[in-house]
Order: C-alpha cells, then sequence, then structure tokens
C-alpha cells in the first residue's frame, strides 16, 4: 500500500513543524503546509497579523502565539514544553524560517529537550534569486543582511571577497544603493544581480556590474524586498561573447574608455581590444 497523501493525514505527532510560507505568491504555498496549518494544535508566528491573512485566504482557523527573536526565554521555554502534548508550526512572515528570520533558538532549544523537529521545504527568497541571477550556482554563500552601517558593511564585503563561490544577501529598497556603493568600491571586478519583488507582478531581476546598477538604481529607486547577489572571484579570461555583455552593460553609463578599463580589469582582457571592442559597440 502506498503511503498516505497530505490530504489523507488527520494527526500529528507533538513537536516542531518548520513551515515555509508563499514569498509574495499565495500559490506557493505547499500541500503539505496547507496540511500541517490545517492539522496542528496553534501556530507560532512572526506577526500574527500577516500570518492571520494566510489563514484567512486557505480557509484556516487557528490558535496564534507571536514568537521572533526578541521573545523572552521564558515564552520559549513555555512554548517548547507546550509541544511535548501538542504539534505547534513555526511559520515567518514569508518564506522559510530561520533562512534571517526567527526560529534558530526554537529548534535549539527544542533539539536540547527532546522534542521531534520537522522542516517542511517550500519558498526561499535567496535560493529563487540565486536560480534567477544566471550567476554561478554551484557554490554559494548566503550571508544575510549587509550591516546598515558604511564601516562594518565595507568590512564584511573585504572578509569576504576571498570566498570563491557566489555571495548571496538580502537587502531592503532603500540601502540598496549604498550596498552597491561599497561593492563598487570593495568588489568593482565582480558580476552583481538584483532580484526584486520576487514571484509578485512586478518582479525584475537585473544583473551588471555594480556600477551599472548603481547608476540604474540611482535613476530608478527600488521598492519591496530584494535579494542582492555577487558573483565569485573571476578565474579566467572570459569569452569575447561574455566581454560584449559585459561591455553593453558598462557603456550605459561610461565612455568607452571607462567601460574598457572596467571590463578589462573585470575579465583579464586586453585593454586596448576592449576599447575598440567598445567604439564599435557604441557606434553600432
Amino acid at each position: 500500500m502506498s503511503d498516505p497523501s497530505p490530504s489523507e493525514e488527520f494527526s500529528l505527532t507533538p513537536g516542531l513543524y518548520i513551515v515555509a510560507t508563499p514569498i509574495g505568491n499565495l500559490g506557493d504555498i505547499t500541500l503539505r503546509a496547507i496540511d500541517i496549518l490545517r492539522h496542528c494544535d496553534g501556530i507560532a508566528c512572526e506577526d500574527t497579523r500577516v500570518t492571520g491573512k494566510l489563514l484567512k485566504h486557505l480557509g484556516i482557523s487557528k490558535p496564534m502565539w507571536r514568537y521572533d527573536d526578541h521573545s523572552e526565554h521564558k515564552d520559549r521555554t513555555r512554548l517548547v514544553e507546550s509541544m511535548r502534548t501538542r504539534a505547534v508550526a513555526l511559520v515567518s512572515d514569508a518564506g522559510t524560517p530561520m533562512v534571517s528570520d526567527p526560529g534558530y533558538r526554537l529548534v535549539n532549544d527544542c533539539r536540547a529537550e527532546g522534542i521531534p523537529v520537522t522542516a517542511l521545504p517550500g519558498a526561499c527568497a535567496a535560493i529563487a534569486g540565486l536560480a534567477l541571477s544566471g550567476l554561478p550556482n554551484d557554490r554559494f554563500l548566503f550571508a544575510g543582511f549587509l550591516p546598515s552601517k558604511d564601516k562594518a558593511r565595507r568590512e564584511v564585503l573585504e572578509e569576504l571577497a576571498a570566498v570563491d563561490a557566489t555571495l548571496v544577501f538580502y537587502e531592503t529598497a532603500p540601502r540598496l544603493t549604498k550596498s552597491l556603493t561599497a561593492i563598487e568600491a570593495s568588489l568593482p571586478n565582480r558580476e552583481v544581480a538584483v532580484a526584486r519583488e520576487i514571484t509578485k507582478l512586478h518582479e525584475e531581476v537585473r544583473r551588471s556590474l555594480p556600477s551599472g546598477l548603481l547608476a540604474y538604481y540611482e535613476a530608478n529607486p527600488p521598492k519591496g524586498e530584494i535579494v542582492l547577489l555577487v558573483g565569485p572571484p573571476p578565474e579566467s579570461i572570459a569569452s569575447e561573447e561574455d566581454a560584449d555583455a559585459l561591455l553593453i552593460d558598462a557603456l550605459r553609463t561610461m565612455k568607452a574608455s571607462q567601460a574598457a578599463a572596467q571590463v578589462a580589469k573585470a575579465t583579464g582582457m586586453d585593454r586596448k581590444t576592449l576599447y575598440a571592442r567598445a567604439t564599435e559597440l557604441r557606434s553600432a
């Protein structure tokens, strides 16, 4: 006999269930997540108002308890103790809990107390942004949000500069240009992608050198949630096709000589050859 489908499971073993929720498009909720939310005894959530809207959309009514990284230790202790006899779902406002969202301490305490923990895969902005960017994804490092202070932001980027992997950050719209400025100063030869409003109506993905993206977003202030990605250190000379793509991006905001200099630094290609090609592209 085959295993029962999620809709046929009407009881849950006591413990913690980590449930990923949509990051924009409500259609991205999984069947298993709906089943857990429908049959759990209660939901620990980052914001009861946000989770309440999702539950209303799904036609589910459940007790909700606010839980975030500011919750007191005694509240977390009570919640963990309740899981000895109750099935509790943990959700964040959007995406997968603990990926720059609350939950680490709660899971750690559950493990320490022998409380079963189950994770349900689902929507995650970092992974979706990586897939959309077209940047190398065989190795990547998720580094959460960059610091808000200029000095701390620069130090983090300098610390990560030698990591041979695509760097993935979350960023807010008001701070995007500051982060791009810091990346241009610390990692000027890296390709950068900005994935904005992923899964939503106005989803946008732009990829260029940091200077090109900085010029664009200074002229077009962004809105919404953002995944900011920085490509790994260049390993070898780029193909002519890759060089053309970089030159075209750079020529949007630079003179041919400046574009050639920047792409030469990024790829290791000959600057004079790139200048000649940039002149051709500009006149085409």
